[in-house]
């Protein structure tokens, strides 16, 4: 019998559809954890800790942590109030930040990506620019909403990897491109996380957990993106799938 493939959760946003609450993930971040991953995705709703979280991770191979048009609540950061018609999602937000350290001590393997950087970055005591854009010496960030979407989500920018980092192993060079669609970034990089790439104009675009017995490792772009046509991005899906089988099999899970 073949070993059965290793299972990825995925929080998902809590959205309002019409009168009713309905917990939903985008498509595009599923079909790379079956095709490229090589695992079983499960949407996890975002119920907070009525979900029994610690159950929850013992059944569970890796997490990923999606991007959302949803900020994180300002106030899990210290940050001042968004502004008016900014979108968030306070149940979403209760259940990652929970999730998220007690993933990383339970060794499960977690990628973060747009949303999910953010909210890696603050569950580690961080803090988020919202408007980075804003920041004087920071490029704009954030995509155009009227192009078609292979230009919002096309190449944008390059950004510089860290030498012995998670990621330059992965990609085998010190530098990318990639592309950019996000208003928030990060601050103040939390205790315990490590910077792996950075932007031209100083912004932090990617991050590892220092003491992570697993992969922990957050992007601000979008790797999710039509993945297949994307080197690095097909190598960081497989280097992910590979860590979550890792953990499906050394912990007798498989």
């Amino acid at each position: 019998m073949p070993a059965r493939r290793p299972v990825i959760g995925i929080p998902a946003d809590r959205r309002m559809l019409g009168l009713h609450p309905f917990h939903a993930v985008g498509e595009k971040y599923i079909t790379p954890l079956l095709g490229i991953a090589g695992s079983l995705p499960l949407l996890i709703p975002s119920l907070g800790e009525e979900l029994g979280l610690d159950e929850l991770l013992a059944e569970l191979d890796g997490l990923l942590f999606t991007g959302s048009p949803s900020n994180v609540e300002p106030h899990r950061y210290g940050g001042e109030s968004s502004r008016a018609g900014t979108l968030h999602d306070p149940d979403r937000d209760a259940t990652t930040l929970a999730l998220i350290p007690r993933a990383i001590a339970a060794g499960v393997p977690v990628l973060g990506i747009c949303r999910g950087f953010q909210e890696m970055n603050v569950a580690f005591g961080g803090s988020l620019w919202q408007h980075v854009h804003e920041v004087p010496g920071n490029r704009v960030h954030h995509e155009d909403l009227e192009a078609p979407l292979d230009e919002q989500y096309g190449p944008a920018h390059d950004v510089n990897l860290v030498p012995g980092g998670v990621l330059a192993g992965i990609a085998g060079v010190s530098r990318i491109t990639v592309n950019s669609l996000h208003h928030q970034g990060v601050r103040e990089l939390g205790p315990g996380l490590v910077e792996e790439a950075r932007a031209d104009d100083g912004l932090v675009e990617a991050f590892r957990v220092r003491e992570a017995r697993r992969f922990a490792v957050a992007v601000q772009w979008h790797p999710e993106w039509k993945p297949r046509e994307n080197p690095f991005s097909t190598a960081l899906f497989q280097a992910f799938g590979a860590a979550a089988r890792e953990r499906a099999t050394q912990d007798g899970r498989a």
